[in-house]
């Protein structure tokens, strides 16, 4: 049985939970950049983990990295860019795709105050041209160093920061919350399913 305390944890997280600010892995495949990520979702209020694995291979858990986080996340798999980016559509997301090569909006010049999915891509060839190909904008994290990129689980840390301090700024924060419906779902699964966690 969940204590009071528990319920209230539960119900808090879920209220500053954001459904439309996906996030999107293709063919992510270093286990500590995953879990990472992973755990920077749940802290900074991000729901869901939409993964592109055309390579067919299992998406890289590692419970000590990640400290058990993706417990509190959705994540749906999808074995083909055409297929995930299907749903995204139907969910009304902007596609944002982050590709060093392509021409780029810096993040403090985009609108993250909107329903947006944003495509990482793996860390040695990036994101697939297909994903850019269906991209609504392409953004970039402004450098001033040397190096020509950060590891991407950092990428994602700062992103994210940026479209939730957007959304605090422009008052979208309300906007992007789960659904009642949704929130029940999700309390149930945890509560239910998850009780020792």
């Amino acid at each position: 049985m969940a204590t009071e305390e528990r319920i209230k944890r539960i119900n808090d997280v879920l209220n500053n939970r954001q459904r439309d600010l996906v996030v999107v892995l293709e063919n992510i495949r270093n286990t500590h950049n995953a879990n990472a990520i992973i755990r920077t979702m749940d802290l900074i209020g991000i729901q869901n983990l939409y993964i592109i694995n055309t390579l067919q291979e299992p998406f890289p858990i590692n419970t000590a990295i990640s400290t058990g986080a993706e417990k509190w996340i959705t994540i749906k798999q999808f074995f083909s860019v055409k297929e995930c980016v299907k749903e995204l559509k139907k969910n009304n997301l902007k596609i944002f795709s982050t590709h060093l090569k392509a021409e780029a909006t810096p993040i403090d010049k985009v609108d993250f105050s909107q329903p947006v999915a944003i495509v990482f891509g793996n860390e040695k060839e990036g994101i697939s041209d297909q994903i850019l190909r269906e991209s609504d904008e392409n953004i970039f994290i402004p450098m001033r160093g040397m190096v020509k990129s950060f590891n991407i689980s950092v990428s994602v840390g700062i992103i994210l920061y940026e479209a939730i301090s957007q959304r605090i700024d422009s008052g979208y924060l309300d906007k992007g919350k789960l659904s009642e419906s949704e929130k029940q779902e999700l309390f149930n699964n945890w509560i239910f399913n998850r009780r020792n966690s």
